[in-house]
């Protein structure tokens, strides 16, 4: 007797989940292996509840525009599966004859698809990626993460703009990630057509230090200009590996919630007698469909379709993820990792991608992350 298929959703929103859950809809349809297709609402919590959206009869049309719509279709949690939660998780499963489980989620999700792969041995378990700080470990990148990082260049270079036109001050745009630097180094792809801005970038991989951060910018500003870009991530911290801007509030995985850290640089900055402001892009750079990266929205549709296909082949404990063939072409192949080594596992900015002074990306970076970005970021004309 064929059995149903339920996906879930964790963790925050992106620009291209809702395309791996289109991807996984289309895939479990024509698979002729799977009676009903559940979309837990709002994921494991939802699961729980028997909250469940019916994907089962979705047409065509129906797919293509969920692959494009940005954000969670069936919502998101942030919940910590406990071990009081193991009998209700099974209990549902097998009251709804549920075969396959797949989470779409990042490093806290495959935590909970590991934990489920575990108590129930008789459901076949898969993952499938998602998360814009790119920090899931053994995969070449993560769906979401492409779109952001176009969000945070082409944002930056029009910052940049905005600044060049009036360089009256030094501006601070703070980029979500909370302890990997991955986002933040994106900025970079926004020096085009000889624009210079993001001027300096800090990482969540160095620790920060206020002196150093002021010379910086006051050297930048001897080079540039007084008006220059500063990029930096929310999660920078100091020598004693306190946040910059700690807003004394943790998540429901006990993760602290930066508190601010773009204006904390900027007041740093007023307070050495340097004109400064502060932008923070903040959640509308994470799911907008604006500028979304085409090549990132056809990947993550793609690893839900391979998502199915290991769950129907029996694949169970395993996350989809990529292998990066080339950079140039580019070109990735999707291979199955074992859950249990991603599970809470965070992939920071490896030093090879930041520069020795700890304030900006390299060259090898910049190969890196042009590929998943899509298309060229926007050539504008430079009259000055």
């Amino acid at each position: 007797m064929k059995q149903n298929l339920v996906i879930a959703q964790g963790g925050g929103p992106t620009a291209v989940i809702n395309a791996s859950l289109a991807g996984v809809v289309a895939e479990a349809k024509e698979s002729g292996e799977i009676d009903r297709i559940y979309a837990a609402h709002h994921g494991i919590e939802g699961l729980m509840k028997e909250d469940f959206i019916d994907c089962s009869d979705l047409s065509g049309s129906d797919i293509e525009r969920l692959k494009n719509t940005p954000s969670s279709a069936p919502g998101s949690c942030r919940y910590k599966v406990s071990e009081n939660d193991h009998g209700r998780i099974i209990e549902v499963l097998k009251k709804h004859n549920i075969g396959y489980f797949l989470y779409n989620g990042g490093n806290d999700s495959m935590d909970t698809c590991n934990k489920v792969s575990i108590i129930a041995k008789e459901i076949v378990v898969i993952g499938v990626p998602k998360t814009i700080d790119n920090d899931l470990a053994l995969t070449d990148h993560c769906p979401g993460f492409g779109s952001a990082a176009r969000y945070a260049a082409v944002t930056t270079l029009e910052l940049g703009l905005d600044v060049r036109a009036l360089p009256i001050h030094a501006v601070v745009i703070e980029i979500m990630g909370r302890n990997a630097g991955w986002l933040v180094a994106a900025t970079a792809l926004a020096r085009t057509g000889g624009f210079k801005a993001p001027h300096l970038i800090y990482f969540p991989e160095r620790t920060f230090d206020k002196d150093s951060f002021v010379s910086d910018v006051k050297a930048a500003q001897a080079e540039y200009g007084t008006g220059i870009v500063i990029a930096v991530s929310e999660g920078i911290t100091d020598k004693d590996g306190k946040p910059v801007a700690d807003s004394g509030i943790v998540d429901g995985f006990g993760h602290v919630i930066p508190g601010g850290t773009g204006q904390a640089l900027s007041t740093i900055l007023l307070q050495n007698g340097i004109k400064s402001r502060s932008e923070k892009p903040g959640l509308v750079g994470r799911a907008s469909k604006l500028l979304v990266s085409e090549c990132d929205r056809e990947e993550a549709f793609t690893a839900g379709r391979e998502s199915v296909r290991a769950a129907v082949s029996g694949k169970s404990g395993s996350m989809v993820g990529y292998k990066r063939i080339s950079s140039e072409p580019y070109s990735i192949e999707y291979e199955l990792i074992d859950l249990a080594k991603v599970a809470n596992v965070e992939k920071k900015l490896p030093d090879n991608f930041i520069n020795a002074a700890g304030n900006d990306v390299t060259d090898a970076f910049i190969e890196y992350c042009k590929p998943l970005i899509g298309d060229p970021i926007p050539d504008y004309f430079k009259l000055q």
